[in-house]
């Protein structure tokens, strides 16, 4: 069970809603925190679609940001131009390129994120961004025979069924 604070435990007691708080001091609204050691996706930016670590908070709306995998120079970046990821490096406070990289690499990041739903995503929105104007051409084409052989199938089984059906409400 979860232990609460003897001063908490103290204000819920005299409370009737005991359980209802217990819950609420169970779950917390956030689990990515801006902290260093966090990754982060650059959303905006020269560097953006490439992946940083957290080094340090400058203020509530900077951070200090290494890149050593996708070669970002270590410098601030706005809040408002990155994306927390479900990673988290450890390594000390304030640490250098080096130990960034050490942790990086150990902690086997660039792996850990082409597993990722969010990732694939990314890949797929550059992907169909790359594709010349044949290419979109071919697409549709492919697109409207799969959508016509889907359509068919469906009629079909849809046929099947009603005569199905039908044999069933003439036996009864």
């Amino acid at each position: 069970m979860f232990e609460l604070p003897a001063y908490i435990q103290s204000c819920l007691d005299a409370s009737r809603h005991v359980r209802s708080a217990t819950l609420f001091f169970k779950t917390w609204p956030f689990e990515r925190f801006v902290q260093t050691g966090r990754v982060a996706y650059v959303s905006n930016g020269p560097n953006k679609g490439k992946l940083v670590a957290i080094v340090d908070v400058i203020d509530q709306n900077r951070v200090l940001v290494d890149g050593p995998a996708a070669k970002v120079p270590r410098g601030q970046m706005s809040l408002s131009n990155l994306h927390l990821t479900k990673f988290r490096l450890k390594f000390p406070f304030t640490g250098s390129t080096r130990v960034v990289r050490k942790a990086w690499e150990a902690g086997k990041i660039e792996k850990k994120w082409k597993e990722t739903v969010w990732a694939q995503k990314v890949a797929a929105k550059e992907k169909r961004a790359a594709l010349s104007d044949y290419d979109r051409f071919k697409l549709r084409k492919a697109k409207r025979v799969r959508n016509a052989l889907r359509t068919e199938a469906f009629y079909r089984l849809k046929k099947v069924a009603k005569k199905s059906k039908a044999k069933k409400a003439t036996k009864e």
